[in-house]
Protein backbone atom coordinates (compact mmCIF):
# COMPACT_ATOMS: atom_id res chain seq x y z
CA UNK A 1 0.00 0.00 0.00
CA UNK A 2 1.36 3.38 -0.85
CA UNK A 3 0.36 7.09 -1.42
CA UNK A 4 2.67 8.68 -4.75
CA UNK A 5 1.31 11.44 -6.85
CA UNK A 6 -1.20 10.42 -9.84
CA UNK A 7 -0.18 10.51 -13.22
CA UNK A 8 -2.24 11.61 -16.26
CA UNK A 9 -2.42 7.80 -17.44
CA UNK A 10 -4.22 7.12 -14.12
CA UNK A 11 -7.30 9.52 -14.91
CA UNK A 12 -9.43 6.69 -16.44
CA UNK A 13 -8.99 4.85 -13.10
CA UNK A 14 -9.81 7.79 -11.14
CA UNK A 15 -12.90 8.91 -12.77
CA UNK A 16 -14.13 5.38 -12.83
CA UNK A 17 -13.69 5.67 -8.58
CA UNK A 18 -15.49 9.46 -8.78
CA UNK A 19 -18.27 8.44 -10.74
CA UNK A 20 -18.87 4.85 -8.37
CA UNK A 21 -18.61 7.54 -5.24
CA UNK A 22 -20.82 10.25 -6.57
CA UNK A 23 -23.21 8.66 -9.11
CA UNK A 24 -26.52 8.22 -8.00
CA UNK A 25 -26.44 9.86 -4.52
CA UNK A 26 -28.09 13.12 -5.30
CA UNK A 27 -27.91 15.89 -8.05
CA UNK A 28 -25.36 15.69 -10.43
CA UNK A 29 -23.48 19.06 -11.32
CA UNK A 30 -21.53 18.49 -14.15
CA UNK A 31 -21.64 16.52 -17.46
CA UNK A 32 -18.91 13.20 -17.60
CA UNK A 33 -16.65 15.52 -20.07
CA UNK A 34 -16.49 18.24 -17.20
CA UNK A 35 -15.25 15.86 -14.50
CA UNK A 36 -12.69 14.54 -17.16
CA UNK A 37 -11.65 17.90 -17.67
CA UNK A 38 -11.59 19.04 -14.46
CA UNK A 39 -10.03 15.93 -12.59
CA UNK A 40 -7.43 16.53 -15.56
CA UNK A 41 -6.24 19.53 -14.84
CA UNK A 42 -5.75 18.93 -11.46
CA UNK A 43 -3.57 15.89 -12.13
CA UNK A 44 -1.55 17.87 -14.58
CA UNK A 45 -0.90 20.64 -12.05
CA UNK A 46 0.27 17.90 -9.83
CA UNK A 47 -2.31 18.46 -7.35
CA UNK A 48 -3.65 14.68 -6.67
CA UNK A 49 -2.49 11.68 -4.95
CA UNK A 50 -3.25 8.10 -5.40
CA UNK A 51 -3.65 5.24 -3.16
CA UNK A 52 -2.72 2.07 -4.44
CA UNK A 53 -3.04 -1.33 -3.09
CA UNK A 54 -3.41 -5.28 -4.55
CA UNK A 55 -1.24 -3.35 -7.45
CA UNK A 56 -4.43 -1.26 -8.35
CA UNK A 57 -5.12 2.79 -7.52
CA UNK A 58 -8.61 2.40 -5.18
CA UNK A 59 -8.28 5.72 -4.25
CA UNK A 60 -7.48 9.60 -4.75
CA UNK A 61 -7.41 12.89 -2.75
CA UNK A 62 -7.34 15.91 -4.69
CA UNK A 63 -6.27 19.58 -3.31
CA UNK A 64 -4.56 22.94 -4.59
CA UNK A 65 -3.21 24.39 -1.99
CA UNK A 66 -5.28 24.89 1.40
CA UNK A 67 -8.11 23.18 -0.33
CA UNK A 68 -9.40 20.26 -0.42
CA UNK A 69 -11.90 19.15 -3.58
CA UNK A 70 -12.28 15.66 -3.66
CA UNK A 71 -11.41 12.54 -1.30
CA UNK A 72 -12.67 9.16 -2.75
CA UNK A 73 -12.26 5.46 -2.10
CA UNK A 74 -13.19 2.39 -4.34
CA UNK A 75 -16.16 1.23 -1.81
CA UNK A 76 -14.62 -2.35 -0.60
CA UNK A 77 -11.66 -0.46 -0.10
CA UNK A 78 -12.91 1.95 2.81
CA UNK A 79 -11.91 1.51 5.82
CA UNK A 80 -8.70 -0.18 4.93
CA UNK A 81 -6.69 3.36 5.54
CA UNK A 82 -6.69 5.04 2.49
CA UNK A 83 -8.47 7.78 2.96
CA UNK A 84 -6.13 8.09 6.35
CA UNK A 85 -2.92 7.71 4.44
CA UNK A 86 -3.74 10.12 1.50
CA UNK A 87 -4.91 12.58 4.19
CA UNK A 88 -2.16 12.51 6.29
CA UNK A 89 -0.01 12.68 3.13
CA UNK A 90 -1.65 16.16 2.70
CA UNK A 91 -1.75 17.27 5.88
CA UNK A 92 2.70 17.02 6.17
CA UNK A 93 2.61 19.20 2.75
CA UNK A 94 0.21 21.72 4.49
CA UNK A 95 -0.44 24.12 8.06
CA UNK A 96 -3.89 24.18 7.05
CA UNK A 97 -6.55 22.37 4.98
CA UNK A 98 -10.03 23.40 4.31
CA UNK A 99 -12.99 21.43 2.67
CA UNK A 100 -16.59 21.47 2.72
CA UNK A 101 -18.63 18.79 3.03
CA UNK A 102 -22.83 18.19 2.56
CA UNK A 103 -24.17 18.52 5.75
CA UNK A 104 -25.80 15.34 5.48
CA UNK A 105 -22.56 13.40 4.71
CA UNK A 106 -22.24 12.07 8.51
CA UNK A 107 -19.40 9.76 7.43
CA UNK A 108 -17.20 12.22 6.03
CA UNK A 109 -17.65 14.76 9.00
CA UNK A 110 -16.87 12.05 11.11
CA UNK A 111 -13.97 10.94 9.34
CA UNK A 112 -12.43 14.70 8.98
CA UNK A 113 -13.14 15.31 12.60
CA UNK A 114 -11.25 12.05 13.93
CA UNK A 115 -8.60 13.43 11.94
CA UNK A 116 -8.67 16.79 13.29
CA UNK A 117 -10.60 18.66 11.32
CA UNK A 118 -13.31 21.75 12.94
CA UNK A 119 -16.66 22.86 11.24
CA UNK A 120 -16.48 26.74 10.87
CA UNK A 121 -19.74 27.31 9.27
CA UNK A 122 -22.24 25.87 7.57
CA UNK A 123 -23.90 27.57 4.35
CA UNK A 124 -26.38 26.77 1.56
CA UNK A 125 -24.15 25.37 -1.39
CA UNK A 126 -21.26 27.77 -1.86
CA UNK A 127 -18.80 25.16 -1.43
CA UNK A 128 -20.60 22.41 -3.61
CA UNK A 129 -21.41 22.38 -7.13
CA UNK A 130 -24.79 21.01 -6.37
CA UNK A 131 -26.05 23.97 -4.51
CA UNK A 132 -26.87 21.46 -1.67
CA UNK A 133 -26.64 22.58 2.12
CA UNK A 134 -22.79 22.06 3.56
CA UNK A 135 -20.70 22.54 6.09
CA UNK A 136 -17.04 24.48 5.57
CA UNK A 137 -14.02 22.44 7.43
CA UNK A 138 -10.88 23.35 8.27
CA UNK A 139 -7.47 21.72 9.87
CA UNK A 140 -4.45 23.59 11.47
CA UNK A 141 -1.40 22.14 12.38
CA UNK A 142 -1.07 22.26 15.85
CA UNK A 143 1.89 24.64 16.99
CA UNK A 144 4.40 23.26 18.83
Amino acid sequence: MSVEPARIWHLPRLLGILWQATRGMGPVARARHEDVCALGGLIWRRKVLVWRAGGRLRGFLARDGVRLHALYVCPGWRGQGAGAALLASAQSESARLELFTATDNCGAQRFYGRHGFQVLRSGVGQGNDEGIADLFMAWERPQL
